[in-house]
């Protein structure tokens, strides 16, 4: 049997050994308690109770506020402002890409043009003004917005699905149409004739976003609405409403005029928009001077 073997039994049995731990009483030397252990069991014991404060100390760290206080690790009050920011971020963002849409839905009816992604003037081929609608409507507004042509009724109706009539669009001003509808050419509205200072009324509920004088169209006004809809009123005498006022829906906002370089008559230049794009307004409101 080699040394190393020898020394190999010897730390074995050192480990096996048994030994007594005895409690004395000091004064009368009675024993009181005594306990035998080996070596083994003291390190087993030890490796045990660390194990124990390490795993311990990890479910402490990891699923209590202490860990607050180790350096390096945010607080969780910072991480509940971080995720609000996220979304406050992401509504902020939405609500831009809302704002810009309707930026170029004004700019569109400005400039009677429609501007497609690529900056080119584009118009949706062997598209109808009502699929337009359902096409480019939000999805509250597809389920809400229908219409409903007939052709005894005076003005359009549009309705919810539960068939409760909640929006109508009244005659901004009523005349013989001198020009109609047609997108071929980019003329994107309908030109009612009318008398001198006629009155100009709103189609319906909304608010004036845009109220001023150009060059090409002289006086004009432009009234947003529910579902995305803009009213353009071009060529205009004057103006009876200014931005940001609230308007009714049959409520003047101002007088039929012959004003800006290509108006060729007194007349009222109307156009419809819905997110965007231009529809024949004639397919929603009927301008015949008949009641």
């Amino acid at each position: 049997m080699g040394k190393e073997e020898k020394k190999r039994r010897l730390w074995i049995q050192n480990l096996l050994n048994r030994y007594r731990m005895v409690v004395i009483n000091e004064t009368t030397l009675e024993e009181r308690f005594f306990v035998r252990v080996t070596q083994f069991n003291i390190l087993l014991l030890v490796s045990l109770f660390i194990t124990f404060i390490v795993i311990g100390s990890f479910f402490l760290v990891a699923y209590t506020p202490i860990k607050e206080f180790i350096p390096g690790y945010t607080s969780s009050k910072l991480r509940i402002e971080a995720l609000r920011n996220s979304f406050l971020l992401d509504s902020l963002s939405r609500e831009f890409q809302k704002r810009d849409q309707f930026i170029q839905s004004i700019k569109s009816a400005l400039t009677g043009e429609i501007i497609g992604e690529d900056g080119t003037i584009t118009e949706p081929p062997g598209t109808s003004p009502q699929q337009l609608i359902y096409q480019n409507a939000t999805p509250e507004a597809d389920s809400i917005l229908r219409l409903e042509v007939g052709q005894e009724d005076k003005y359009n109706v549009i309705y919810n699905g539960l068939e409760n009539i909640n929006y109508l669009l009244y005659p901004p001003a009523r005349g013989p149409i001198s020009q109609p509808y047609d997108p071929d050419k980019k003329h994107f509205a309908v030109d009612v004739a009318l008398k001198e200072n006629a009155p100009v009324m709103a189609v319906a509920h909304g608010i004036v976003v845009f109220s001023e004088w150009t060059v090409e169209t002289g006086y004009v006004i432009i009234l947003k609405h529910d579902f995305g809809l803009l009213s353009v009123y071009k060529h205009n005498a004057s103006l009876e409403k200014a931005q940001g006022d609230l308007v009714k829906a049959g409520e003047v906002i101002a007088m039929a005029g012959n004003t800006g370089e290509l108006s060729t008559g007194w007349h009222l230049h109307f156009e419809l928009w819905m997110n965007g794009y231009s529809v024949d307004p004639s397919y929603f409101i009927d301008f015949s001077e008949a009641l």
